[in-house]
């Protein structure tokens, strides 16, 4: 009997050995299948164009642009087709633009947490901590233009720009004439992008090919934020790639006016930085001119773009990254009479928006409505982070993969300073100017180029209305305190 308990007890102690061995090895084994999964978050390429509005890549319908590598992109990957910013509280709209990319807020949100960015980034409440929260490592070179320091947002920086390259006297209010050479593109004399030597450009072309090669050595999955100032002014770029294009192929915009009639009243006037780089009237051959240096900056960015591509593939991390390219607005050159962006047209508030990486299906364009810093709230969603609450804008993936088919937005909204109120809608567009006041209606199907304007016509009196009632109720949301009642009673629903 004694020997049988022996045997009993001797086979208890082999069979929990035997458990806690196996139970060893399992968690082991869960740690390492942990590990793997870790290591197989994609990689994250954020790359951030300035001043380039909708159609300046080739593939998307451009014929006069050159632009092989965005167009490897569009081949590659979705296009989002009208993709917009939501508008600006300053002048500097790229200000906004990034404010609300980098916070998640929307408009007027985000112009609220501009003094507290600072503790944003303490509280890992902007998108490059909530990154590397997620398990990333966070890389940033080129334009911020966000109050608080990039360093306390990224684990590496390096270059970082102000909002613009310096400009120069000779910069502006040119060219008069065909004699009128003073400023040239590619004169490094006037610094600008040539400040320090190298074209800022290129730089960040080189920063992020040093980075990638770094990142080749370590399994960690990265996020960069890659933000060139091209195509902002000065345009300047190396004489070759002005000399890509020729002045009497440029096409004039459709919507070329001299001058704006409601500029002035809209915030857009001659006083304006922005519309003092082109003479006043405008001529069709100033604003070739611009438009030309406008193609060859963005075709010397497009070079750096490709530059960044061939380092992702050489690097072995191209098949488990996903990039972004976008912009944080877009620009008028000569359209309605315009030189800015300090305005609530498509040419100004739409950018082209593309994504390419694993599972995303190639040259497929989507014509659903988004807004560019949805870009944030895709890349939390790729990074399998939950968006938090105050992130206002949502993931497009579902639109990609077709889980959805409707934009997150019924309506899209828009503002510039209290001058400029604008509601896209069911294919119609409404611009609101209260200090003129007038309201501006485009059927943006048979007028994409908004030059007929359709509010004084009696058969569209009730859309008028309609549109004017649903962007009042749109300003809730927004948080958008202005009183349209006061300068259009007879519009107003409140």
């Amino acid at each position: 009997m004694k020997n049988k308990r022996n045997i009993l007890s001797e086979l208890v102690i082999t069979i929990t050995v035997i458990a806690v061995v196996l139970m060893f090895f399992a968690c082991k084994s869960g740690t390492k299948r942990s590990a793997q999964k870790q290591a197989k978050k994609p990689n994250i390429v954020f790359i951030f164009a300035d001043d380039l509005n909708y159609d300046m890549v080739h593939a998307l319908g451009n014929p006069e642009i050159i632009t092989p590598h965005l167009d490897k992109l569009v081949k590659e990957g979705v296009s989002f087709t009208n993709a917009y910013n939501m508008g600006a509280w300053t002048p500097a709209v790229c200000v906004s633009s990034r404010g609300m990319l980098n916070t998640g807020r929307s408009l007027w949100e985000a112009h609220k947490m501009v003094p507290l960015e600072r503790q944003l980034a303490e509280n890992g409440e902007m998108w490059g901590k909530l990154m590397k929260k997620a398990g990333y490592e966070t890389y940033m070179t080129g334009k911020w233009h966000v109050k608080v320091p990039p360093q306390m947002v990224f684990d590496h920086v390096v270059h970082e720009r102000p909002g613009m390259p310096n400009q120069t006297p000779q910069g502006y209010d040119r060219p008069k004439s065909p004699t009128d050479t003073v400023w040239e593109p590619w004169d490094r004399k006037y610094g600008g992008y040539w400040k320090g030597g190298e074209h800022w450009s290129e730089v960040l072309g080189d920063d992020a090919v040093k980075f990638l090669q770094e990142a080749a050595k370590k399994d960690k999955p990265f996020f960069m934020y890659l933000a060139f100032n091209a195509s902002h002014d000065p345009r300047q770029s190396p004489k070759k790639f002005v000399e890509m294009y020729n002045v009497d192929s440029i096409s004039l915009p459709e919507s070329f006016l001299p001058e704006y009639p409601y500029g002035e009243k809209i915030g857009a006037g001659r006083k304006l930085r922005d519309e003092r780089l082109m003479p006043f009237p405008r001529t069709p051959y100033a604003v070739k001119v611009n438009r030309l240096e406008y193609n060859a900056i963005t075709t010397h960015m497009d070079v750096q773009i490709g530059r960044i591509l061939q380092a992702l593939k050489e690097t072995g991390k191209m098949d488990n990254t996903y990039i972004f390219f976008t912009a944080d607005h877009g620009l008028s050159i000569g359209a309605h009479g315009l030189a800015g962006k300090q305005n609530l047209f498509d040419i100004s508030i739409r950018v082209p928006f593309l994504v390419v990486g694993p599972g995303v299906p190639q040259n497929k364009r989507i014509h659903t409505d988004i807004y560019l810093q949805d870009v944030m709230a895709t890349a939390l969603d790729l990074a399998g982070a939950q968006k938090p609450d105050f992130v206002f804008f949502h993931s497009v993936l579902p639109i990609i993969n077709g889980k959805r088919q409707n934009s997150y937005y019924p309506a899209i909204y828009g503002a510039y300073l209290n001058l400029q109120r604008m509601i896209r809608e069911d294919g119609y567009k409404l611009i609101i100017y209260p200090k003129v006041p007038v309201v501006l209606l485009y059927d943006l199907n048979k007028d994409p180029h908004e030059i007929v304007n359709l509010a004084g016509k009696p058969e569209y009196k009730n859309k008028v209305k309609k549109m004017f009632s649903d962007f009042e109720k749109l300003q809730d949301k927004m948080a958008d305190t202005l009183n349209l009642r006061y300068y259009f009673p007879d519009l107003s629903t409140r």
